[in-house]
């Protein structure tokens, strides 16, 4: 069945909804009609070309209290080729990793034309999700309806929607039979089992599930150093030595667990198809304005945003204010202290049971504190961030990690590092260390999950008492579903779990030679922080629109950073311990030099064992050194010179590329204005793709039949970076040769006409 992108139907009544709009109760006609129309328009009219229905019909709106919910979805070629403007990696039959061209879609293993499992879920509401956050503003000066809200062209409508409160949320549905599949084999039966980190790519994408990969790995990881700092805190080893060999195995323990850590995430994620999915050009994100101009390096229309004006918010307002905060934790850790030394006179002066316990409320209510900050702060910076007007997504989130990351690690850790330094009082150290390390972990477990949890139970019953007591005679399942998933919480992204994992790692490594049951605490918190981050995956939030990810990104950086500080910490401690000051009892800068010596030393065999073990497998190296080598060769013979009547000089495809994609050619025959006659060549027009970035282009002769597939007389193969690009020669009605150009990503849109062709693929005159 031959295919044109512009005859693919977007009125569709029935379909499978992927993902919610919810729009402000008082929106008015005219907007949810110029909503509509924007969102089930051809691309080549600006639109999204998706699916789209309000989710109770008229008679439904008459029996049920209406709540302004539309749903969206899409055809499965719809789909399909989304997938190829994604970008999205999969696997062909020859086992190799390439990205998804709908021309090549047999090519690919487990692609069937009858198969709509192909694409998960999770790739189907994300290409939805892509189709929306690229909706943009045209000729339009405002949105219809509400002057107020301005456009310019190249605005995101979406975003205007959203920060005008037209729109109040848009939100992918959870597929109920799938989740109840995932949730038996992940947390429901508490059990010591690896979790399905690939179930879990499928359902909620490869960022969720890199989290969740590298939380069970790090929980595995920290298993040998609970199982030798037990029998450390136990019987209290306090010879020089013992602390030496403890931190040397710190040292290499927390270098060797974060490479193999590189080299596992690189298997999962070329496994995936995300380690190979390469975006040259990051589209802007939908929070970005500026002025509508033209990008020097795409060429093409968007938001342009001064660079200088930029760096003026976050030198002048951002770093500012950051410092502030910053001293702010500082005033606050000084009255902790002064609480500590009020608690400890109070015992001091009348001992009893009572104020043997107050000895710990000064470092339990500064826990808590700390966790207040940590939160307030985060709003802060996310502001601050968004204001600061960012053009992508990767630099957004760069500047919001390194303003969060920089006021946690003060927050959390300045405390202890006056007292080990200042202070010197390694027993209120362990004991801060402690209290602040099992508080955060209860908090955490308590604000995160459960709580949640016990609210969203009690309005689920709510919800469902209302539904039962409609008594109507249509089906309220799908309307139930949505009204529950609606009031659930947003989950805002895996920032706040890798930001407890890289604090609960500073915990551990930076004072380890002190406190060793940290990272016996350490795993107990995580063999239950698994299950109750499923359960909050699940059933406490909105699934989250599934994101491509290749590694866990900044954080790798941070957790390494935090590993070389752990270790300037340790041999710091150690020189302070009294069995090492024994040893110099008169010359302190001779132990200052060895401290100094022994860290450098252990500096370089950590940078030595990081650089001796690869980053990605042997393997993997070579799948993608093979992958490299075809690119390399594919650009060469962009410059090969193809002519008509010259089939034998077609480059000749692999062996695992011999069958040539299918051509797409015109539905409709060329009327009397559809043919023209180019220069050198001959009459004929072209079919240019209005919906994928694919352009297809066949000469179709002025007659009323179509163009017969089969007088393709030759293929040859050019595959580009991504994904591959196809060369044919087509004879026309009388016989002569015109060389036909198929490419995808629409890299270049294929004309007739020498004028318009390259020159190597141009008619001979």
């Amino acid at each position: 069945m031959r295919v044109t992108l512009s005859s693919l139907d977007t009125c569709e009544s029935s379909f499978t909804p992927l993902v919610v709009i919810e729009l402000a109760q008082d929106v008015k006609e005219e907007t949810k009609e110029w909503l509509k129309s924007r969102i089930i328009a051809k691309k080549k009219d600006g639109g999204a070309q998706l699916l789209f229905r309000p989710l109770l019909n008229k008679y439904e709106k008459e029996t049920i209290e209406n709540q302004n919910l539309y749903l969206v979805g899409a055809s499965n070629i719809r789909l399909l080729l989304g997938a190829e403007a994604v970008g999205l990696v999969k696997e062909c039959t020859d086992a190799a990793m390439r990205a998804f061209t709908y021309g090549t879609r047999h090519n690919f293993k487990g692609f069937h034309d009858n198969n709509d499992d192909f694409l998960t879920m999770a790739e189907c509401q994300f290409i939805i999700k892509h189709e929306l956050e690229n909706l943009r503003a045209k000729d339009e000066k405002m949105i219809p309806g509400y002057p107020q809200a301005k456009l310019y062209p190249g605005k995101s409508l979406m975003r205007r929607l959203l920060t005008s409160g037209i729109v109040t949320q848009v939100f992918p549905l959870h597929d109920t039979e799938a989740l109840k599949k995932l949730e038996d084999t992940w947390y429901t039966r508490f059990a010591l089992k690896y979790q399905p980190i690939d179930s879990i790519r499928g359902y909620f994408g490869e960022t969720i599930a890199l989290y969740f990969g590298f939380l069970e790995y790090f929980t595995f990881a920290l298993i040998p150093m609970a199982i030798i700092g037990l029998p450390y805190y136990l019987f209290v080893w306090e010879d020089y030595d013992k602390y030496v060999i403890f931190a040397s195995f710190n040292l290499i323990w927390s270098t060797v667990i974060l490479e193999v850590w590189k080299r596992g995430c690189a298997n999962m994620t070329y496994r995936w198809g995300t380690l190979v999915m390469k975006r040259q050009f990051e589209e802007p994100r939908p929070g970005f304005h500026g002025v509508l101009g033209i990008n020097s390096v795409t060429g093409r229309e968007e938001p342009l945003y001064s660079s200088y004006k930029r760096q003026l918010r976050i030198y002048l307002v951002s770093l500012p204010f950051v410092c502030l905060c910053l001293y702010f934790s500082l005033y606050v850790m000084m009255i902790y202290f002064d609480l500590e030394v009020w608690a400890l006179g109070l015992h001091e002066d009348n001992e009893s049971v009572w104020t043997g316990l107050l000895l710990y409320m000064p470092s339990i209510v500064y826990a808590i504190v700390i966790e207040v900050m940590n939160r307030l702060y985060r709003y802060a910076a996310e502001f601050l961030t968004s204001w600061e007007n960012h053009r992508l997504e990767s630099a957004y989130q760069n500047h919001l990690i390194l303003k969060v990351l920089v006021f946690n690690f003060l927050n959390c850790f300045a405390s202890l590092f006056y007292i080990a330094f200042v202070l010197k009082d390694m027993k209120l150290l362990r004991q801060s260390l402690a209290t602040l390390l099992i508080t955060s972990q209860i908090l955490n477990q308590v604000v995160e999950s459960l709580l949640p949890y016990w609210l969203q139970r009690k309005y689920f019953l709510k919800v469902k008492r209302k539904v039962q007591a409609l008594k109507v005679d249509i089906d309220t399942t799908l309307y139930e579903k949505v009204l529950l998933e609606k009031e659930m919480g947003t989950y805002l992204g895996t920032f706040d779990d890798y930001l407890e994992l890289f604090l609960q790692f500073g915990y551990v490594s930076l004072f380890s030679c002190v406190y060793p049951l940290a990272a016996t605490f350490a795993v107990l918190n995580n063999f239950t922080e698994v299950n109750s981050d499923a359960l909050k995956m699940c059933r406490v939030f909105k699934r989250p629109f599934a994101e491509p990810s290749a590694s866990i990104g900044v954080w790798q950086l941070a957790f390494e950073t935090m590993s070389v500080i752990s270790v300037v910490t340790n041999c710091a401690l150690i020189g302070m311990s009294p069995q090492v000051n024994a040893v110099f009892p008169e010359s302190k800068t001779d132990l200052v030099l060895i401290v100094v010596a022994v860290e450098h030393a252990l500096l370089a065999l950590k940078f030595i064992l990081a650089f001796a073990i690869p980053d990605k497998p042997r393997h993997i190296q070579m799948k993608l050194a093979r992958l490299e080598f075809e690119s390399l060769e594919a650009l060469k013979q962009q410059d090969l010179p193809l002519h008509p009547g010259r089939s034998q000089r077609l480059l000749r495809p692999p062996a695992s590329q011999q069958t040539p994609p299918r051509l797409d050619i015109l539905s409709k025959p060329a009327n009397e204005d559809g043919g023209r006659k180019p220069e050198g060549g001959v009459p004929g027009r072209w079919e240019e793709s209005s919906l994928s970035p694919s352009v297809l282009a066949v000469p179709s002769p002025n007659s009323a039949e179509e163009y017969p597939p089969h007088t393709c007389t030759g293929w040859g193969y050019q595959p580009e970076l991504r994904p591959d690009a196809w060369l044919c020669e087509v004879a026309d009605t009388q016989g002569a040769h015109l060389p036909c150009k198929v490419r995808s990503m629409g890299r270049e849109a294929g004309t007739l006409g020498s004028s318009m062709v390259p020159s190597h693929l141009a008619p001979p005159r």
